[in-house]
């Protein structure tokens, strides 16, 4: 799965809480074919709920096991879906100098997208015309599952879609640096409110509604209950 094909999504914390209100982001991790431990927080919730443990593979050990196969870097390969100009310029030389055969045009800078289920024929076109063997949302979270499940939805082969947020980020200075320490004993969240506190702390201190809905789902996706 993932480099042979299928959407993949890295749901963090704050994108799990989400799942009890949002039918199109339900509708997205459900029609998903992998998704991976990324949130932590989830992961040690679920061991002191189960007494299970969980194997946590996080966004950033993802994308750096993405950027290793040979097949990636050769051009034309991937296709990377990026929130801003700034991001795909920063992605685009680092890449390059890694490389990697990526140019401008082997991305996409993403619109602002509305709630609900996400259309956009522009990229649904280009990506149609490249027919790029992976593709990669480097997008909020909440947003790139939905629009990865569009795409899986419209494309007429099967890409590799994988959702890893602002993964990328680290690697090329985007976002804040987390040592790959920090990362294995997930602290990631860490670094990230100790640069930028009132982005993401606030977002950080919503999750903590996590806790309760894992106490009421369980294993199943989380759905609101309307009143008859």
């Amino acid at each position: 799965m993932g480099l042979r094909g299928g959407l993949v999504v890295v749901p963090s914390a704050p994108v799990l809480i989400e799942l009890e209100q949002e039918s199109a982001l339900r509708e997205a991790l459900a029609g998903s074919d992998l998704a991976i431990t990324d949130s932590g927080f989830m992961v040690l919730i679920w061991r002191f709920l189960r007494g299970e443990h969980l194997i946590r593979v996080s966004g950033l050990e993802y994308i750096q096991l993405i950027l290793q196969d040979p097949s990636v870097k050769e051009p034309g390969a991937t296709f990377w879906v990026m929130p801003a100009e700034g991001a795909r310029n920063r992605t685009v030389e680092w890449l390059r100098r890694q490389g990697f055969a990526t140019t401008p045009e082997d991305c996409y800078v993403a619109p602002m997208y509305a709630k609900g289920r996400i259309e956009d024929k522009a990229l649904l076109e280009k990506v149609r015309a490249r027919r790029p063997r992976q593709i990669i949302l480097g997008l909020g979270g909440g947003v790139q599952e939905r629009l990865g499940f569009y795409l899986k939805q419209h494309l007429d082969y099967k890409p590799g879609i994988h959702c890893i947020g602002a993964a990328i980020g680290f690697l090329t200075g985007e976002q804040v640096n987390i040592p790959s320490w920090a990362d294995y004993f997930f602290l990631g969240w860490f670094f990230r409110c100790l640069s930028e506190p009132k982005k993401f702390v606030p977002r950080y201190w919503r999750a903590k509604r996590l806790v309760a809905l894992m106490r009421r789902y369980g294993e199943q996706m989380p759905v609101r209950m309307t009143a008859s």
